[in-house]
């Protein structure tokens, strides 16, 4: 049974970006101590502030992590999808957790204790290579948020969020107005209108809650203005 519950693990751990072209053998430590947790809509996963005994992967639904200013005002600091991986950063600094993870809908979780994690980096240099990777990328995008929120009005944000939801299909938002509203800095007011306007101009559709990018060439137009 637990060979069985080992091999689902690495096959878990592997579908993760940050674990990708890792073997069976080098996954193993941490296939063998992490564990899958399930979680309802909307549950906490860890408190701000709380110590980092794990890092997380998201198998199945999505987590958004936020904090709350003094007035107890949300602000959705990254939505997590699956495959992707939280918490790794905060693990590595020995830290306690600086925001709020809740889940978005019905989700599975990978947790990983940060004990296994930090030994697994001392011993293997390619899974420490991976994870300087995937920290460089998530800074990456975190620039771009920062250049977004400070230099972007409304419709630029919406109009690069609604380009990376893909192209000639229907997209089915990935949560809320609300939550992709806060995580794009806007209220859930302006960024109804803002879908709105781009609804009339034809750069979009919507049909029972699901977008379809109609005009791509539109929301470029948007971005670069």
């Amino acid at each position: 049974m637990k060979a069985v519950e080992h091999t689902q693990h690495v096959m878990a751990l592997q579908q993760a970006s940050l674990f990708r072209g890792l073997s069976a053998a080098e996954l193993m430590p941490l296939a063998e101590t992490c564990q899958i947790l399930s979680f309802t809509a909307r549950q906490q996963v860890f408190a701000a502030e709380t110590p980092a005994q794990h890092f997380f992967i998201v198998m199945t639904g999505s987590v958004r992590l936020y904090r709350l200013n003094p007035n107890g005002k949300e602000k959705v600091i990254e939505l997590i999808r699956a495959g992707q991986s939280f918490a790794e950063a905060v693990v590595l600094l020995q830290k306690p957790y600086p925001v709020y993870a809740e889940t978005l809908e019905a989700s599975q979780l990978l947790a990983i204790p940060s004990t296994v994690f930090l030994a697994q980096l001392r011993q293997q240099p390619e899974l420490s290579f991976k994870v300087m990777a995937s920290l460089s990328m998530r800074l990456h995008q975190f620039v771009n948020d920062i250049h977004a929120l400070s230099l972007e009005n409304a419709q630029q944000r919406v109009a690069g969020f609604l380009l990376a939801l893909g192209e000639d299909e229907l997209s089915q938002l990935p949560m809320s107005k609300a939550v992709i509203a806060s995580r794009l800095g806007l209220t859930p007011e302006t960024f109804s209108r803002v879908l709105s306007k781009l609804k009339e101009q034809g750069s979009i559709a919507e049909h029972e809650g699901e977008l379809q990018v109609l005009d791509r060439g539109s929301l470029l137009q948007v971005r670069k203005f």
